[in-house]
């Protein structure tokens, strides 16, 4: 292969009709071309790109979707202070869904852990990602990778690179050397001479130039934008009613689907009477699908209300039999006969219990957990003239085009993915759990209209990709003098990420392998994926072994911890703050729990009592944090807080039950959520360590499951080996008891 020349990194750009459009990424000309004339049209484009108009403001194109986790805010920071930009004139626009988008920077960041290559591998690593992004439709948001992938590896380089571009136009002009110039709030000076000049004015001028692809990035001392609260893109127009979710779209002639769904996954419609349906007011069709039936009508309530007058049978896949506790005998049953595969092998593994002092055994589980996103799945699709156009909130536009092109027959140039606001994701709307989309355009594309299909929450709940359900059966042992010295984990089912089922702590003899097992539910992305189940199993047992070595659950992990200065630190953190030593109210209790997730480390305190009905009540959460940099802090905050609340709603009472096959959950009077006189005081604090940038949108749902039921044993002797809580009584147990008498 010819060897590659920063001209196929970094954009050069296209002066039009007075704007200047710089990208990064592998572009030949006829993707540059396409690029710019997608800017000059739509305004839109991808993977860290910007764009100067002559008033002096500046966008960023931002590729990945906004679902409150504040993207939108935190991508243009990065780049805008490398940039030197004048926050006052920065504005944002999502990217849109093409293949000339595909997130380079992301897949960069994916291939190496966020750890980046060196700079003189940089043209050959971001030829190569950029081609596999394309390929892969890498366009998604999740992992918690926009800030530490995206944001690192793409806007501080564009912004920097774009800074260069515009420094060099001046110079030029000035007859100066670009070294006695520098930009300032959107304007580049000349402080020998007194002369400036804006963006907007050099605009023209630096588009003539090739960027750099290793531009100097600034160092931290020097950020006047990244690291200070502010005020997020998409909060305005939310707070005032104008921003358009996926729910809100309307086309002309567009009329209103609801769905009827066979109940058990893997299950057909065998039969389908719909006469008295089609009597009903606003009634315009009935559809039949492989695995369920759809009444069109011109509104969504009406369509809802003939669901209920279609006489419709569906076959159950042969999975009529399943229930919740059979998929758990089957996990214990694999678990006890199969030895399963390695997620890591340390010192003399398994064989290393035999020379233990002490063993301790336990037992975990975890239930199936679905999204609950406040805005049920809905997608609107229009065929028009032999292409397919679709709108929705979307984690991934590129990679639902593609979804959409293949069950469509079309040509991906012929299918265009409008995306939306999303009224909440965590992992539900990536292309990997696509039912809705493809039923919206099955069902536009049999009744020949534009179609908008709303699920209701019932749908949501009982047609789920859900978080998996696990169990772990772990073994520790100890030696003659009292240390923890092996570390056994054999659990059901492998999932991403790979080091979820990892633990930090110095033990010298660890095997922790995994046993497939499979089921007919499901699975999908769930906000921390893996880490959720991993987290609650192995900071339960943990603190199950500090019990057992009559020590304090903290100094316990600390004196494991010795060698790991960024945990310990954190661990620390948590616990000044939390008060870890200080006397509590009677009839409370505290539990704490840490773990690393997406680069960043986490641990929280949990303060908890009973309430007179004997559910447990949590008063307060101290959480510390090392995500290594913080970008907007309102914004990280936040993140943290809803984090913890989204898992601790699931450690209280999140449980998808199975039932003859079918979900037995319908909406949130059987799938609870935590409400606001519920909420804990929360508490945040960051260590900025200046490690590698971590994720903040999941590394704080982790440890709440694990900090909340240990701070249950400490109150009532009573240890959780399973989830949800609700399913437990505190209420009498034998410690309780003694405290009373």
């Amino acid at each position: 292969m010819k060897k590659p020349t920063r001209r196929h990194f970094l954009l050069g750009g296209a002066a039009l009709g007075g704007g200047l459009v710089i990208g990064y990424g592998v572009l030949s000309p006829t993707r540059r071309e396409m690029a710019a004339r997608a800017i000059s049209g739509d305004g839109i484009q991808l993977t860290n790109w910007v764009r100067i108009l002559p008033d002096n403001t500046v966008t960023f194109f931002v590729p990945h979707g906004e679902m409150g986790q504040g993207v939108h805010t935190a991508l243009p920071m990065m780049a805008a202070d490398e940039m030197e930009a004048d926050w006052e004139l920065v504005r944002m626009e999502q990217a849109p869904g093409l293949p000339q988008f595909a997130n380079g920077p992301l897949g960069k960041g994916f291939l190496t852990n966020g750890e980046g290559v060196p700079g003189f591998l940089n043209g050959t690593a971001d030829f190569t990602v950029n081609k596999l992004s394309e390929l892969m439709n890498l366009q998604i948001t999740g992992g918690s990778t926009a800030v530490r992938f995206t944001g690192q590896f793409g806007m501080r380089v564009t912004g920097a690179a774009a800074k260069e571009m515009l420094i060099r136009a001046a110079a030029e002009e000035w007859n100066v050397r670009p070294e006695e110039c520098v930009a300032r709030l959107s304007h580049v000076h000349h402080e020998a001479s007194g002369r400036k000049a804006s963006f907007g004015t050099l605009a023209g001028a630096a588009a003539g130039f090739t960027p750099s692809s290793t531009p100097k990035l600034k160092e931290k001392k020097d950020y006047t934008i990244v690291g200070t609260p502010k005020q997020r893109f998409d909060i305005p127009d939310k707070v005032m009613g104008k921003t358009e979710f996926g729910i809100d779209v309307k086309l002309p002639g567009m009329a209103y689907a609801t769905i009827l769904q066979a109940p058990v996954f893997g299950g057909k419609l065998v039969r389908v009477h719909a006469e008295e349906a089609l009597k009903m007011r606003g009634v315009k069709q009935v559809i039949e699908l492989e695995d369920g039936v759809a009444v069109i009508a011109d509104n969504t309530w009406r369509a809802q209300q003939a669901l209920a007058y279609i006489d419709a049978g569906f076959s159950d896949g042969g999975n009529g039999s399943v229930t919740t506790e059979s998929i758990f005998s089957q996990f214990d049953k694999d678990l006890r006969e199969k030895d399963g595969d390695a997620d890591h092998e340390a010192g003399d593994g398994t064989d290393a219990l035999e020379s233990a002092a002490r063993l301790v055994e336990a037992e975990y589980r975890v239930p199936f957990l679905a999204h609950a996103t406040m805005e049920p799945m809905n997608c609107t699709v229009r065929f028009e003239e032999g292409k397919c156009e679709v709108w929705l909130g979307t984690q991934d536009a590129l990679g639902t085009r593609a979804v959409v092109a293949d069950i469509t027959g079309l040509s991906a140039d012929d299918v265009t993915v409008h995306p939306l606001m999303m009224g909440g994701g965590f992992g539900r709307r990536s292309p990997s759990s696509p039912n809705h989309v493809i039923q919206a355009v099955e069902i536009a594309k049999k009744a020949g209209m534009p179609v908008q299909l709303v699920w209701s929450r019932e749908d949501d709940t009982r047609h789920d990709y859900y978080r998996p359900a696990v169990a772990a059966h772990m073994k520790a042992g100890f030696d003659e003098e009292g240390r923890l010295v092996t570390w056994v984990n054999r659990y059901v089912r492998k999932d991403e990420p790979a080091e979820a089922s990892l633990i930090p702590y110095g033990v010298p003899n660890q095997s922790i392998r995994y046993v497939e097992s499979e089921v007919h539910v499901p699975y999908g992305p769930w906000r921390s994926v893996a880490h959720t189940q991993h987290t609650f199993f192995n900071e339960s047992f943990v603190d199950e072994l500090a019990h057992a070595a009559e020590k304090d659950p903290f100094e316990f992990r600390r004196d494991l911890l010795k060698d790991r200065p960024r945990h310990l630190a954190v661990l620390e953190l948590a616990a000044e703050k939390a008060g870890w030593r200080a006397q509590l109210p009677e009839g409370h209790a505290r539990g704490i729990a840490i773990q690393e997730s997406f680069q960043s480390i986490v641990a929280e305190v949990a303060e908890v009592s009973l309430g007179e009905d004997g559910r447990p009540r949590v008063h307060h959460v101290v959480a510390a944090v090392d995500c290594g940099e913080v970008i907007n802090p309102d914004t990280a905050r936040a993140q943290v807080e809803g984090g913890i609340i989204y898992g601790l709603t699931a450690a209280l009472y999140g449980q998808i039950s199975i039932e003859d096959g079918a979900v037995a959950e319908s909406n949130f009077h059987d799938y609870e959520m935590v409400h606001m006189a519920e909420a804990p005081q929360i508490d945040v604090h960051f260590i900025e360590s200046g490690a590698a940038l971590g994720g903040l949108g999941e590394p704080g749902t982790p440890p709440i499951s694990a900090a909340v039921s240990n701070a249950l044993f400490a109150l009532t002797g009573k240890r959780v080996r399973s989830l949800p809580l609700k399913n437990h009584d505190f209420k009498s147990s034998e410690r309780l008891a003694q405290a009373a008498d």
